[in-house]
């Protein structure tokens, strides 16, 4: 498979990329955000965090127990030619560096209490929304691999 090949009507591998950019974008702009407007816009909770594998437990029976989640038209990949690929790869490249440098101004108290949400798991703590990410790159990139073999 290359990278514009679908397997099945399945998202091919430009828009597993395209879909996960589209995914950091968004945890990265929360996380440039204020921490008090985070509070006032989202709240914070006060239980106890679930840990990564419980994230990706979750998020697993979520996905199984909705079948048919629509997903919603800001995360929908789009197509990516060959020729962009190296562009939107040094992108994402960018938003992790990004992202790496907020997280890095939180504290523990942040994130384990400022909340976002989520749509597919509800509320998470700025802990739990990055053991999503890092479980939703495994998950996406785990998906281009098993269509490599299919093809």
């Amino acid at each position: 498979m290359d990278f514009t090949t679908s397997n099945h009507g399945k998202w091919n591998a430009g828009q597993q990329l395209s879909h996960i950019v589209k995914s950091v974008v968004a945890v990265q702009r929360a996380f440039e955000l204020p921490k008090s407007v985070l509070g006032d816009k989202f709240g914070t909770t006060n239980r106890k965090n679930r840990t990564y594998e419980e994230v990706v437990s979750d998020y697993l029976n979520t996905l199984n127990e909705n079948p048919d989640y629509v997903l919603l038209e800001k995360f929908t990949p789009s197509t990516i030619a060959v020729t962009d690929k190296t562009v939107v790869l040094e992108q994402l490249h960018t938003l992790i560096k990004m992202l790496t440098n907020d997280i890095d101004k939180c504290s523990e108290m942040e994130l384990n209490t400022f909340i976002l949400p989520h749509p597919v798991m509800g509320n998470q703590t700025l802990r739990e929304i990055l053991y999503f990410t890092a479980y939703h790159v495994l998950h996406h990139d785990k998906q281009v691999l098993k269509n490599l073999k299919t093809n």
